[in-house]
């Protein structure tokens, strides 16, 4: 069934999540537009839209994070409808309400909802009123005095979580253990959250020793119709960014999952939801609850739902945004077999997993069943440190978690991406980890079976460099301080037991 009312749809984000998009709206029949900063003219967003409109220089807040200037692209495209993805302005709740002012349908919840769930405080209180368990946690008075924050500290107890009211993504946030480190943490945190949110707002919640991060998808229609499309873990995270993600979430019986999913359809009908949202869990190690946040727009970690449970999220936040109403019910809707999804970063493990720049000189993602990549570079694209250094999503799914597991591994050894460096092979170990394949997973899991090992070099890197090393010294004449320098009778090369075969053609040794 074709939409109804949207005819154009104006893109306001970048990278993959910008290409998922437009394949979405495409298979809608809808016309994509894509605004694009400086730095991404030959995107492979842009190479796909049907129009593309310059917004602006690389930096963000003079392009995705302008306001103005992606309104006005909406305006002069003749869009009728904008997507904002994730990320930038997704959940920002004037964003919405200007997007609306304009006339252009924003693709997500009521911005009065953004407001509520973006406010980690308002949101605990709205959950609390709707009998959705919640961390225990307090408010913290402005202006309170060293005193103060002390006494509201005894109240929810050590260890706790310094925790920015607005904002994500584990910035302003800080672990407190005893007493005298609350009130440095507590500064920290106040100018983190006021440098990235613009809002020095914190609060305290008592931190759980290694919780697992459970979250439940939601899909709700602007006619009260409000659906669960199962959990996802979340649990595999590195300084509270997430780094796998898989459904169903593992070790879970029948009663727990019935219970979590019953809480988020409660926690979306109590702030009168619409679209696609995340309501996030924390599940303590006695098989308790509660609610941490919820996410009003789509996730980075979606495929692994789509894979499991048959349904494209895309597809179903343009067709809400069209004013239609939800085509199946609860009871339609049904899970199959398991899905994990890694996030490909552009960075270096071995050096503190630093932001990497450079040209993609080669990209091949191997093909198979299970498979699923959502990747928004190709080869020849310049990868810069002006945006979040993600370069794809590779997701396999499977019959069971195990084999879900093994896709996914074999993918991640056999995907080839050459001119800038990745963790790659970071992800592969994790995935190949003892305790991962027994699905013992948990936040806690790369600092207890990781840390310090970032900088080791996975088996197929290590062969190569003893490879290396072995052609170096094995030539080398007894005395000669030059690789390869014969002139003294010495050993042969490694290469002379191999031929004359090269690469690159023939070649005498």
């Amino acid at each position: 069934m074709t939409l109804k009312n949207l005819r154009r749809i104006l893109v306001a984000n970048r990278g993959e999540i910008a290409v998922r998009i437009i394949r979405a709206a495409r298979q809608l029949g809808l016309e994509t537009v894509a605004v694009v900063s400086e730095a991404d003219r030959s995107s492979m967003a842009a190479a796909m839209a049907d129009q593309v409109v310059e917004i602006g220089p690389a930096e963000a807040s003079h392009s995705y994070l302008d306001m103005d200037r992606i309104i006005d692209a909406g305006r002069q495209s003749g869009a009728d409808a904008i997507h904002p993805g994730y990320g930038f302005l997704a959940e920002n709740a004037e964003f919405a309400r200007r997007v609306e002012a304009a006339g252009l349908v924003f693709v997500g919840p009521d911005a009065e909802v953004i407001e509520t769930m973006g406010v980690k405080t308002t949101a605990r209180e709205r959950m609390q009123a709707a009998n959705v368990a919640v961390v225990p946690g307090a408010r913290l008075d402005e202006g309170a005095d060293d005193a103060a924050l002390l006494a509201t500290a005894e109240t929810v107890g050590y260890p706790l979580l310094v925790k920015a009211s607005s904002g994500g993504g584990g910035k302003g946030m800080r672990a407190v253990e005893a007493a005298d480190a609350l009130v440095a943490a507590v500064q920290a945190a106040r100018r983190e959250a006021a440098t990235a949110f613009g809002d020095d707002t914190v609060y305290l919640e008592r931190m759980l020793v290694g919780p697992r991060h459970v979250e439940v998808q939601i899909l709700a229609d602007s006619h009260g119709n409000v659906v669960h499309l199962g959990e996802r873990d979340c649990s595999i995270q590195r300084r509270h960014q997430k780094v796998v993600e898989e459904a169903p979430a593992p070790g879970l019986d029948d009663e727990l999952r019935a219970r979590i999913h019953a809480a988020a359809l409660v926690a979306a009908r109590a702030v009168g939801y619409r679209g696609a949202g995340t309501v996030e869990m924390l599940l303590d190690r006695s098989g308790e609850f509660y609610f941490l946040e919820m996410n009003t727009r789509l996730q980075v970690e979606h495929p692994v739902t789509e894979l499991v449970w048959g349904i494209d999220l895309v597809e179903q936040q343009l067709r809400v945004a069209d004013g239609q109403e939800l085509a199946f019910t609860q009871d339609d809707l049904a899970p199959r077999g398991h899905a994990i999804e890694v996030r490909l970063y552009a960075e270096d493990p071995a050096s503190g997993f630093l932001p990497q720049t450079g040209t993609v000189g080669v990209l091949e993602f191997p093909n198979g069943p299970g498979v699923r990549i959502d990747a928004g570079i190709r080869e020849g694209c310049e990868i810069g440190l002006h945006y979040d250094p993600m370069l794809a999503k590779l997701c396999a799914s499977g019959e069971d978690r195990e084999q879900a597991r093994r896709r996914l591994l074999s993918l991640l050894r056999q995907t080839v991406l050459l001119g800038v460096n990745t963790n790659q092979s970071y992800l592969a170990r994790i995935l190949a980890h003892e305790s991962f394949a027994r699905g013992e997973v948990h936040t806690g899991f790369i600092a207890d079976h990781l840390d310090g090992t970032a900088a080791e070099m996975d088996d197929a890197q290590l062969r190569i460099f003893l490879a290396a090393a072995a052609t170096l010294f094995k030539g080398r004449a007894p005395g000669s301080s030059r690789p390869g320098d014969t002139s003294v009778a010495g050993p042969e090369p490694v290469w002379s037991e191999l031929g004359a075969w090269r690469a690159g053609g023939s070649a005498e040794v």
